[in-house]
């Protein structure tokens, strides 16, 4: 029998399991197991999610691994370390895509009232922690602030809701919320969760026309930005969303 020890995480990325298999010959194996942890939350994150799994197979094969436990079947199996954080770390920031989703399986939403409560999302959790809930950057239009890439994915419903997305809904028919526990991977995830539910509760119950007024407030941090167009858009400084989100407030 052959002893196996395994980080196992996930990318969303890949859309699959990951794992890293180390085979348990002597003390200093486990010495490099142990250090190659350290390494991993030194790069990811002291809240990465990580699991480890230590199992007797038939040899050092991964087919014996799922032969001994199907729990470890359609996992893709890494190469090495480096390999291993790389794909973790890709996923360990957001994009303002990814709060859009949430907020859908939350909240009936058209295009417009989706997008100003992706920009809410973002101003609360900056103007709390001082930190961005996503990557992307926010643009000024002519009816508010906007993150590109939601708006490129939906502009085509119009003025109409969006529809919930047909990867989310199970065989069952039942909705679920892949891009809670994508959000729940990143980096403060479980913080920035907490902080868009919060804002959600605030603002998730006002219409489009409501959420435009709010943004379009004197000293909102989109009225003190140039306005775009498509051609041409300028991004809401971050500076600017700290020190005016307070006139946007309910």
């Amino acid at each position: 029998m052959v002893t196996h020890f395994i980080f196992m995480s996930s990318s969303y990325s890949l859309g699959t399991r990951i794992a890293l298999d180390y085979i348990v010959k002597n003390a200093k194996v486990q010495e490099e197991i142990k250090k190659h942890l350290d390494e991993i939350i030194a790069k990811c994150g002291k809240d990465v999610s990580i699991s480890t799994h230590m199992i007797q197979a038939d040899d050092e094969s991964w087919k014996s691994v799922i032969k001994a436990d199907h729990f470890f079947k359609d996992i893709k199996v890494v190469e090495d370390l480096e390999e291993f954080i790389k794909l973790i770390k890709k996923d360990r920031k957001i994009k303002g895509i990814d709060v859009a989703k949430y907020i859908l399986s939350k909240v009936t939403c058209t295009q417009l009232k989706l997008q100003k409560l992706v920009y809410l999302c973002f101003a609360d959790y900056l103007c709390e922690t001082g930190k961005k809930l996503f990557i992307d950057k926010i643009y000024a239009f002519k009816y508010g602030p906007i993150v590109y890439s939601v708006y490129e994915k939906y502009k085509a419903y119009g003025y109409e809701p969006i529809e919930k997305e047909k990867e989310e809904i199970d065989s069952n028919g039942i909705y679920e919320m892949p891009s809670k526990s994508r959000i729940l991977f990143a980096e403060d995830g479980v913080e920035k969760i907490l902080s868009i539910d919060k804002t959600l509760e605030k603002y998730g119950k006002l219409s489009a026309s409501e959420l435009v007024e709010i943004t379009h407030r004197k000293n909102s941090p989109w009225s003190k930005t140039i306005k775009g167009t498509l051609e041409s858009y300028y991004p809401i400084e971050i500076e600017t969303i700290k020190n005016y989100h307070k006139y946007e407030t309910i």
